[in-house]
This record gives C-alpha cells, structure tokens and sequence, in this order.
C-alpha cells in the first residue's frame, strides 16, 4: 500500500470518526428532547443531524476512491458495505423530516392560541370570563397533550437504532476484511 493509499484510507477512517459516530448520537438523542418538549435542543440536534449526514457522505467518498485505488470494487462485502451505506443515508432522509415534523409540531403546541397572550395575574378578568374559562383552573393547551409528536418520536428512535445498527455492520465487515 503507497503512501496516498493510506492517506486516503485514513482520510476515510477519520471521516467515519468525526462524522458518523457525532451524528448518530445526535439523532438517537432527538426522542428524547421531544418527549420533554425542548424545542431549542430538538432545533439544534435537527441542525447538528443535518451536518453531520452531508458530512458522512465524505465517509463514503474516501472509501470508494480507496477501494478504487486497491481496485476491491470485485469483493463482495464492499458491494453489501456500499448498499448498507446508501440505506443508511435513505434513512437518515427519513429521520431528518420527522425531526423537522417533530420540530414544528413543538413549535405550534408552544405559540398561545389565538394569538393572544394570556395574563399572569389571577385578579385580572371579570367573573364571567373566569367562569367561562372553566374556574380556578387554567385551561388546557395544545402543550399539555401527551401525544405531541408521538409518532415522529416513535419513528426517530427506531429508524436511528438501525441506523446505528447498520453502520455497526458496515464497521464489522471492515475491521473483519481489512487487510
């Protein structure tokens, strides 16, 4: 092996490090962060998720021009290591739009309804609008609904487990057939 073959090899060995592994955790961190209705961090996993996949696609770059210079492209476990990659990154897609999804429906259960902003103080107001709004108890707000993003939830952590499930397979097939 020349000394720009294992430069390109370690170029794609540190774009695995630096990119997969950050971003898998952020995306397996995103359930998380949307059952506690954090929209702020939801945001900035949805953004660190969205580097990090572009940056991955370096990962995948530096290894088909390694396996083009050791001219692997016969082997097989190259060809399953390539077809696991781009199902990853299909998945990662997925992942990506129910984190936005995820995002705005946080979003909206946090804006005030109507538009208007409710008052603080428990003395404003005549009887009649207390009464009206149910009492002495607040009323209920699209925020206080357990099921805010449920299903994107549900689907963010299973399709990142396999996710990181599969770039485990694809990190097994290179330390087992590496030569």
């Amino acid at each position: 092996m020349s000394f720009s073959d294992r430069v390109v090899l370690w170029l794609h060995i540190a774009a695995a490090i630096f990119t997969i592994g950050p971003g898998t955790a952020a995306i397996m961190s995103t359930p998380r962060y949307i059952r506690k209705r954090n929209t702020v961090v939801v945001g900035y996993l949805y953004r660190i998720t969205r580097i990090y996949a572009v940056g991955s696609l370096l990962t995948l770059i530096f290894g088909l021009i390694i396996t083009q210079l050791l001219d692997d492209f016969s082997k097989p476990w190259i060809s399953v290591s390539i077809t696991l990659f781009i199902v990853a990154a299909v998945l990662l897609v997925l992942i990506m739009r129910d984190q936005r999804k995820a995002l705005h429906a946080l979003a909206a259960a946090e804006a005030p309804a109507g538009g208007t902003v409710r008052s603080e103080d428990p003395d404003d107001g005549t009887e009649e609008d207390k009464a009206a709004a149910g009492g002495d108890q607040p009323p209920a707000t699209a925020a206080d609904d357990p099921k805010i993003a449920a299903v994107e939830r549900g689907r963010i952590a299973s399709m990142s487990g396999v996710t990181a499930l599969i770039w485990l397979v694809i990190l097994v097939l290179m330390v087992w057939n590496g030569n």
